[in-house]
């Protein structure tokens, strides 16, 4: 009888894992609008391919948040992004943060081969109002352009960030 409980216990669990695959809360495609994003990248400055930094961008928290993890080129500057798509706004959101203490929020959703998303309007000390705009640009020889522009009413008021992401060529060990 003691076996039996056993062997019971193990198809209960079985069953139950095989459940709880098929429930995938962020299997959508909305939820995967952004994946073309995720890998180990070498990052550099569009305009010049000067080093920019590395980044990694990997999916955790099973499926529903992509997260980069950044390191500059500039010796002690590093980030992170929390990226998620927000089903019941049906907005991808990212949350940066910095080891300078700097956040930044934006929303926005993918659009063809881009990703664009923006921040709220904001004050600057000028008495004007901004909005950061990052466009995340899936290229066809498989880099993304990340541009980073500073907004106004009349338009593009400065460039913040234009990178490269280039992936890491991985090399077989020996």
């Amino acid at each position: 009888m003691h076996k039996s409980w056993i062997i019971l216990a193990c198809l209960f669990s079985l069953v139950m894992s095989a459940q709880s695959l098929d429930n995938c809360a962020c299997c959508t495609e909305n939820h995967r609008a952004f994946d073309f994003w995720i890998g180990e990248w070498e990052v550099v400055n569009a305009k010049d391919g000067s080093p920019a930094g590395k980044s990694r961008i990997s999916k955790e928290e099973d499926g529903c948040v992509i997260r980069e993890n950044w390191t500059s080129a500039q010796v002690g500057y590093t980030g992170t992004s929390l990226n998620f798509f927000n089903a019941a706004t049906g907005m991808w959101e990212q949350v940066w943060v910095d080891n300078a203490g700097v956040v930044l929020k934006l929303q926005g959703n993918r659009q063809g081969n881009q990703m664009v998303l923006s921040s709220k309007e904001f004050t600057k000390p000028d008495g004007k109002t901004y909005t950061n705009r990052i466009t995340w640009t899936l290229n066809t020889d498989g880099t993304v352009r990340q541009l980073w522009e500073v907004l106004a009413e009349e338009g593009t008021v400065s460039i913040a960030f234009d990178g490269l992401y280039r992936p890491v060529k991985k090399t077989k060990n020996r």
